[in-house]
């Protein structure tokens, strides 16, 4: 019999819930949990969730549609999350690839137990079979009574530290920036986003110690940590794709970076970024396209741009997005606005279809979960999601570790500082034990 709870603890109560099922997950894939995370008062910030014991699954092949997509989010009640890759994305927009990936195309689950944490009010609120939903109360019942230290969650943990196999080093990497700006001259694109992927063989990888710390250190908007099969997905990232809640829609693309060193001025910095003509044509182009993919399914003459070429500071970079809101039609529901949109352009460039395929030449290794979306759909009308950059995949059975990292090119880019900042985004995976 499905039931609900709700009662007013600290957020750091919920969190250390949340980190303790995380941990049970390493452990055994019938325990723990699937989390999103979150930062109070970030631009881009979203609901804590945590999903805790396993219920059904869809598990995406290259047969999956957009509408048993929608049969499994809509067809039972609960909440769905987890992850919609970049290459089932490709397939929705046609372009396709030769390239082998050894990991589902997407993977969603739903669960005995759920629980989400109301800044506003301070207020957890669960719901689920009842079995479930007693142990979890009583896991929160203990914590409450025996809160965690000040420094939670936990010591640095193992991670990256040097020796990682790029599938674009810097050489290849400034040869295909060069490429891009040949394909950008010939008319092909006019803007695409390319990125280079880490591998690093770590056996001794605690990947829920690993994320833990990176939360606890780096903390970003869209924080999850989803198991499928014997990989964990560590996403950290600072980007929302698409929102919906009711009739209202939210995009935030982000284009433009600047790292911040140690000592520089953030405002001095922030005014360079908003101040250059290379970002603002970045942001403009995705902004743009990101009308376009939303107007289908919102109504007519509702979509708006807002704090345009805002600022934002996470992992130590600068980072510029805007604000595309529009109103939802009333004969269309969150995955229709989803699919349509998907992927989100900041991560493919433009035209997008155009892009992709270039993309897929110019890169020689398969993107999967990056650059796709981590995915929580709790209704018809009520979705959050993530473009899953910053994000890893941990393998316990092989040891590896994988992470990805790029930037976005137009006309006047240089190869040499879109080099610079792929590897200040792949900083936070790098150098995890940095402040």
């Amino acid at each position: 019999m499905p039931s609900t709870f709700s009662a007013c603890v600290e957020r750091r109560v919920f969190d250390a819930l949340a980190a303790e099922l995380v941990r049970e997950t390493d452990n055994c894939l019938d325990q723990g949990a699937d989390v999103l995370l979150s930062v109070p008062g970030h631009p881009a910030a979203t609901t804590p969730f945590i999903g805790a014991g396993r219920g059904d699954e869809l598990v995406f092949s290259a047969e999956t549609t957009p509408e048993e997509v929608r049969e499994f989010c809509f067809g039972s009640p609960g909440a769905a999350f987890g992850f919609v890759s970049y290459t089932y994305g490709m397939l929705l927009r046609g372009v396709t690839s030769a390239k082998p990936l050894d990991f589902p195309l997407g993977h969603l689950r739903k669960y005995a137990a759920t629980a989400g944490y109301d800044e506003a009010t301070g207020t957890v609120t669960m719901s689920g079979e009842a079995r479930a939903m007693d142990g979890l109360r009583k896991r929160l019942a203990r914590i409450e009574r025996n809160p965690p230290d000040a420094d939670w969650p936990l010591p640095l943990s193992a991670g990256p530290q040097e020796g990682p196999e790029l599938s674009l080093p810097r050489k290849e990497y400034e040869a295909g920036v060069r490429e891009t700006l040949a394909r950008i001259r010939a008319g092909d694109v006019y803007q695409l986003n390319l990125s280079t992927r880490f591998r690093v063989k770590r056996p001794e990888l605690d990947p829920a110690g690993f994320f833990l710390n990176l939360w606890s250190r780096r903390p970003a908007p869209f924080y999850a940590w989803f198991a499928s099969g014997t990989r964990r997905v560590v996403s950290t990232s600072p980007e929302r794709f698409l929102r919906v809640r009711g009739k209202e829609v939210l995009s935030q693309p982000i284009k433009g970076t600047l790292r911040l060193e140690d000592g520089e001025n953030a405002q001095g910095l922030a005014a360079r970024l908003t101040g250059s003509a290379k970002e603002d044509a970045e942001l403009s182009m995705i902004v743009d396209l990101i009308r376009n993919d939303i107007s289908a399914h919102c109504e007519v003459g509702s979509v708006r741009v807002a704090a345009h070429k805002s600022v934002f500071q996470v992992d130590r970079l600068l980072q510029m997005y805007s604000d595309v809101s529009g109103v939802l039609r009333t004969d269309r529901d969150c995955l229709d606005l989803f699919f349509e949109a998907f992927p989100g352009g900041s991560v493919t460039g433009c035209p997008k279809a155009s892009a992709m395929a270039v993309i897929d030449q110019l890169e020689p290794h398969s993107r999967g979960v990056y650059c796709g979306s981590m995915l929580l759909v709790r209704g018809e009308r009520d979705m959050d999601s993530s473009v899953a950059i910053r994000t890893a995949v941990c393998d316990m059975q092989t040891g590896i570790l994988e992470f990805w990292a790029g930037s976005g090119i137009v006309v006047d880019s240089d190869p040499a500082s879109e080099y610079q900042e792929t590897m200040a985004k792949a900083d936070k995976f790098l150098t995890p034990e940095a402040p």
